[in-house]
This record gives C-alpha cells, structure tokens and sequence, in this order.
C-alpha cells in the first residue's frame, strides 16, 4: 500500500512541474485587406526577433487572394515580441518584384501598417505584444 501512495504521490507532483514549465502558445489571425486584386498570392512571413526582421521569418505561410485579401492564421506562438510583413505576390514569380532602385512595384505591407520611409519599414514600427489570441488587419 505504501509504494502504491508513493507511486500516486510521484505521478500527481510530476503532473504539477509538467503544467508549470509548459509554455503557453497563442494564435495570431493575419487579417490582410485592400490588395490591387485577386491575382497571384500573398506571401506572409512572421518575425520573432529583430535581428531576423524582413529576412529570415520565425514562420510564414503563402495565401489565396479572394475579395483582395486573405485571412491567415498562425497557432502554437509562444508569448513575446512579434511582427509580420506581407507582400503581394501579383505575377506570381515567387518573389517581391522592384524597379532599378530597389523600390517595390508589388504590394506590400507590415503589422501596425508599418512604413517606411527612404528604406524598408522598421522593427521598431512592426513590433507587437502577443500575449493573448490576436487579430490583427493589415491594409496594402
């Protein structure tokens, strides 16, 4: 009887650490509107670190457009310091077209609908708590 109130007591303590290092996740909806139409497909990248912003996302997903815009989901976040940035891929060659000077001939956006100016929109403008479920809009 003893090892069984043992055995019982072991398994209810590891339950409790277990519940206690679990990390909790959230969902992050991606609510992408006002796209210069249907063609092709939105390209959607979310960043973790500022380090990482516009060149190596954290996760990413790639969207049909319907009604010039799409809706996305991400679950399993963990809570911190996020950012998203979209781009509309209209021609559908895999990749943000740009002129000679670099400048975007597609659409594109970024979480707080975030712009920048002479260059690419910055983290600092980007960035967002994720603490709880979120949904968040983001106009082209």
């Amino acid at each position: 009887m003893q090892t069984l109130v043992k055995i019982a007591i072991t398994i209810i303590i590891s339950i409790m650490f277990s519940n206690v290092y679990a990390q909790q996740t959230f969902k992050l909806t991606i609510n992408v509107q006002e796209a210069s139409s249907n063609d092709g497909q939105m390209f959607v990248s979310v960043y973790n670190q500022e380090a990482n912003f516009l060149n190596t996302p954290y996760k990413g997903a790639i969207s049909k457009i319907t009604n010039k815009g799409c809706v996305l989901t991400f679950e399993g976040l963990p809570e911190g310091t996020y950012a998203v940035s979209i781009f509309h891929d209209e021609n559908d060659n895999g990749k943000l077209d740009s002129n000679f000077m670099g400048i975007p001939k597609e659409d594109y956006g970024c979480s707080n609908n975030a712009k920048g100016f002479m260059g690419p929109p910055k983290w600092e403008d980007a960035k967002f708590e994720l603490k709880t479920d979120k949904i968040i809009t983001i106009t082209l």
